[in-house]
């Protein structure tokens, strides 16, 4: 078939964008229930997702918890091994087992209404996309899209006056490769969150750390359990069913005093400054305006979700975020949103998945009378 401009168009019944471990299950979930046809798009090069990009020191044994994939064994690795050979692997061996087809390398540019469409019930999805030269590819015709792009490609990093004159090395999180890079280097680490602290433990060792934050860090007083977990996601779910911008778990947890972290807390690595005022060729100016002359400014300042190609489609409440009931975008049920919010750990990526295919199935069959298989979704 083709487009109303005459570009030729694939039809499917449900698109899945991204193959980070959101995408997986719900693509491992699919395959299971049987009766849709469905695709699977991956911007990387290869199984892995935002792991691939992982610093190299960040290995098994200091990584925050991986939880296994649905079906799978959790993932066996010594604790030196770095989490970005690891988990690709372990993602790779889950894509063989299942014998997953993802279609790499395939970034998503536009997701919009179908402007030919006609007939009762919701109107049909265009996908548009390019491949690995930038090229477009064929759009996809599809009844719904499980989004599961993470946030690992918009990293960010906010706005200081002179930051473009610094002379120095800027880099953010998502470019951090090795501390042994700023041996005797005078570092500037930006950012409250726990990448910053694992920043500032490294680069202590082989330089000088300043360590800036826009408002003091909290640290928790008490171990982090389960139900201090459960309250933190349950706080995110409401400010997400509200449609509010979404804020990090450790925002509502605080930073937890590991052993490595009271130990640095010990040897004074800890002290915290407040946010810079300007950027210098130099340094930055600090907030009672004298000046810190600095080598290197790692923005450690987090992410925001990747989401600019559903833009179209006007998602987005009057209050910035966007509003969703379980993985469903409130304003629009042919949109699931997997890896947003409180379904972005590990384990809440695995019950998303499996949560919007048990809800896209019942809505399809629903809705278009499509011959699914009822199968139990352990």
């Amino acid at each position: 078939m083709t487009s109303e401009d005459g570009t030729a168009v694939r039809d499917v019944d449900v698109v899945v964008i991204g193959a980070g471990q959101a995408g997986l299950s719900a693509a491992y979930h699919l395959q299971r229930r049987g009766g849709l046809r469905f695709v699977v798009l991956d911007a990387e090069d290869g199984p892995g997702g935002a792991w691939r990009h992982r610093w190299d020191s960040l290995t098994m044994a200091t990584v925050n918890g991986i939880r296994e994939l649905p079906g799978m064994p959790p993932v066996e690795a010594d604790d030196g091994v770095s989490s970005n050979r690891a988990v690709p692997a372990y993602f790779a061996d889950f894509e063989q087992r299942f014998a997953l087809q993802i279609e790499r390398p395939v970034r998503v540019t536009l997701v919009e209404d179908d402007p030919i469409a006609s007939g009762p019930g919701p109107r049909p999805l265009l996908i548009r996309s390019v491949g690995r030269d930038g090229a477009p590819r064929p759009l996809l015709r599809t009844r719904a899209v499980l989004n599961a792009t993470g946030t690992w490609t918009r990293p960010f990093r906010p706005v200081i006056p002179g930051a473009g004159d610094f002379r120095g090395i800027q880099l953010h999180t998502a470019e951090y490769v090795r501390a042994e890079d700023f041996t005797g280097a005078r570092v500037g680490i930006i950012g409250g969150g726990i990448s910053a602290i694992g920043h500032l433990l490294e680069i202590a060792e082989v330089g000088s750390t300043f360590w800036y934050t826009r408002r003091p860090p909290v640290f928790a007083d008490r171990p982090f359990t389960e139900e201090l977990g459960r309250e933190a996601v349950a706080g995110v779910w409401e400010r997400v069913r509200q449609g509010l911008p979404v804020r990090s778990v450790v925002s509502a947890t605080g930073l937890v005093r590991t052993p490595a972290v009271q130990e640095a807390e010990r040897r004074g690595l800890l002290e915290r400054r407040s946010l810079f005022t300007r950027i210098t060729p130099d340094g930055v100016i600090e907030a009672d305006g004298s000046e810190t002359p600095l080598d290197v400014l790692l923005w450690a300042t987090g992410f925001r979700h990747e989401l600019r190609h559903l833009r179209p489609l006007g998602l987005r409440s009057e209050h910035g975020g966007i509003a969703i009931d379980g993985t469903t975008a409130a304003v629009d049920p042919r949109i699931h949103l997997l890896g947003y919010g409180p379904s972005a750990s590990t384990i809440g990526a695995n019950r998303a998945g499996r949560a919007a295919v048990n809800r896209l199935v019942r809505d399809l069959h629903d809705l278009h009378d499509l011959p699914v298989r009822a199968v139990p979704v352990s």
